[in-house]
């Protein structure tokens, strides 16, 4: 068995100690460490945190060769164990890597545990030593002695996080399955009971969703689950993993109790916010841990594993994550509608949705996404938002279509989960099962639409689709930001800075450019934006005063007449809305 050990005996130093043991190794033994984090598509070059690599075998040192940034080939002699010790420098204090300090440890094992190259299938053994008094271990990798943890292969052992430290831990359960809760960094009046009650809402509406309101415990994707939840000052995000996940959530947003004799505290933004990464995080665990892209059929750790699929496995978990927020009675149809508006504002928003198709997205997504900078709004779409928009086109048009056969996109999800098992799909199993929910009358134009969706820049039909419904698209007017095409950041201290100038708008027709500290409007000092409302009418001109490089230089700023330029969309339903409108909607959304 390839065993790690990992010593927490300098966590002052941010220094996680790693022994490997490999037992019969190979005579040119090769060891690596991947370069990315399944779930995270970029390659973040783990390897540059180790450090004092040394290898042996009984006394005997090996000699270690560097092949390449992630790669060393040990010399070994004969079968006895090579044995490799080195140092992780872990200070990331994200979802994605390792970190550790006095107060907390956190790990993937993509970020620690080096890959013992033709071993990969074999078990894999992890031994944590070393530990602070106090702390407490959390991960949902099965624990066969104390400190000690096994998995089946490479694979699985690089997809149970572990969280460390004196946490909150809390648990319950979902249709039969035991769940787990640890909060890391949660202040004294966390509403603990809430959070349980409300993530085991949502985990009975995920699994009712994909295996029906009695599921079988064999047909469950895990046996246990185990949600890891870092809260910190400021942060947002969530990996998910096999049988767990790995969160970060600002404090603030977490639930408190209510004093004592005090009504319970209302269901703030920044909470609905973190139920959302919750049912996000959770969905992954049948769509893209199971059901996933073909190309991931098998991890390639050593480079970009490319899929056009991230329309739908990102942006589909997407729309169903504050969906079944709805459905689990957490949110209400308004609050809802309020969440696809701001979606919708994201993506109309963006210039960049006439450039890129969804699937380019998911391509580029290695060298886009992942490192977006001042002009991605205007190349690039995100797979995340406008996939989920593409989803709920998808779901309204068979709705639509089919209403007495009562076909939705939740019969095409659980249809791709049958047709593979469970297991990996192409493009062509989602038209195909696409095909067969929406039936004989509709499956052409319906797929032809489909393809132009996921391959083309054109507009999705939302307000045409969201119609029959008795939802109505009230388009809103534009703010000052919108009619300049400009994005900002304004603080006390920096002032108002340009972020980002979007293509063909009034601002990069002044000559606006990113980094430009905007200081005056026709003789005026600036301090927020906002203020240029009652200095610049629209339809006329001013002169706009910006800082850039050191240098004061003078712009002519035309603001666009009333209606030229585009705002946000508010959907709300409509009171009276037809019998067939109200049905459909029923059916969707008001339960």
């Amino acid at each position: 068995m390839i065993s790690y050990r990992i010593d927490f005996d300098q966590v002052h130093a941010h220094l996680l100690r790693v022994t490997l043991t490999v037992p019969q190794p190979a005579a040119r033994q090769r060891l690596s460490l991947p370069v990315w984090i399944p779930g995270s598509y970029l390659v973040r070059e783990f390897a540059r945190h180790l450090s004092g690599l040394a290898a042996r075998q009984g006394r005997r040192a090996v000699p270690l060769t560097q092949i390449d940034k992630a790669t060393w080939q040990a010399e070994c002699a004969g079968r006895g164990a090579l044995v490799v010790s080195y140092l992780v420098h872990a200070f990331d204090n994200s979802v994605r890597a390792a970190f550790v300090d006095a107060q907390r440890g956190f790990f993937n094992g993509t970020s620690v545990c080096l890959r013992v190259e033709g071993r990969e299938t074999e078990p894999q053994r992890i031994e944590l030593r070393s530990l602070p008094p106090g702390w407490q271990v959390a991960t949902a990798m099965p624990e066969v002695a104390e400190g000690a943890y096994e998995s089946a292969n490479y694979d699985e052992l690089v997809d149970h996080p572990f969280e460390l430290g004196a946490f909150w831990r809390g648990s319950f359960s979902a249709q039969g399955v035991p769940h787990e809760v640890v909060v890391a960094g949660a202040l004294p009046d966390f509403d603990g009971a809430r959070l349980l009650a409300d993530a085991q809402r949502i985990c009975v509406a995920a699994i009712s969703f994909w295996h029906g309101q009695t599921p079988a415990r064999r047909e469950l994707p895990f046996k246990r689950y185990v949600f890891l939840l870092n809260a910190v000052e400021d942060g947002y995000g969530g990996l998910e993993h096999r049988a767990s996940t790995a969160l970060i959530a600002a404090r603030r947003d977490l639930p408190r109790r209510a004093l004592a004799g005090a009504a319970s505290e209302p269901l703030t933004d920044g909470y609905v916010t973190l139920l959302g990464l919750i049912s996000h995080e959770y969905f992954h665990s049948w769509s893209v841990k199971r059901l996933r892209p073909h190309e991931f059929e098998r991890y390639d750790y050593t480079r970009e594993n490319y899929t056009e699929l991230l329309w739908f496995f990102e942006g589909f978990t997407s729309y169903y994550d504050d969906l079944l927020l709805l459905r689990a009675g957490l949110i209400d149809a308004p609050r809802y509608l309020k969440a696809v508006s701001k979606t919708l504002g994201h993506v109309l928003g963006a210039p960049g949705r006439r450039v890129q198709s969804l699937a380019q997205a998911s391509f580029d997504a290695w060298v886009k996404y992942y490192r977006a900078d001042e002009n991605s709004p205007n190349a690039t779409v995100s797979y995340y938002t406008k996939g989920s928009l593409l989803a709920l086109a998808l779901d309204l048009s068979l709705r639509a279509a089919a209403p007495r056969r009562r076909v939705s996109l939740d019969d095409v999800m659980r249809g791709l989960w049958a047709r593979s098992a469970g297991g990996s799909i192409r493009e062509a199993d989602i038209v195909a099962v696409l095909r067969e929910v929406a039936g004989p009358t509709a499956a052409d134009a319906l797929a032809q639409q489909f393809d132009a969706w996921v391959h083309g820049t054109g507009e999705l039909p939302l307000a045409e689709l969201l119609q029959p419904f008795g939802v109505q698209w009230q388009a809103q007017s534009a703010t000052l930001v919108q009619q300049l095409a400009i994005r900002v950041n304004e603080s006390a201290l920096t002032g108002i800075k340009v972020s980002h100038v979007l293509r063909g708008g009034a601002g990069e027709r002044a000559g606006l450019s990113p980094g430009d500290e905007v200081l005056a409007l026709d003789g005026w000092r600036l301090r927020r934006l906002d203020e240029a409302q009652r200095l610049l009418a629209p339809g006329h001109t001013a002169s706009l005063l910006v800082a850039r490089d050191q240098r004061l230089l003078t712009l002519t700023l035309e603001r666009p007449a009333a209606g030229e330029a585009s705002g946000s969309v508010t959907l709300h339903a409509d009171a009276k809305a037809s019998r067939a409108a109200l049905a459909l909607r029923r059916a969707w959304i008001d339960g």
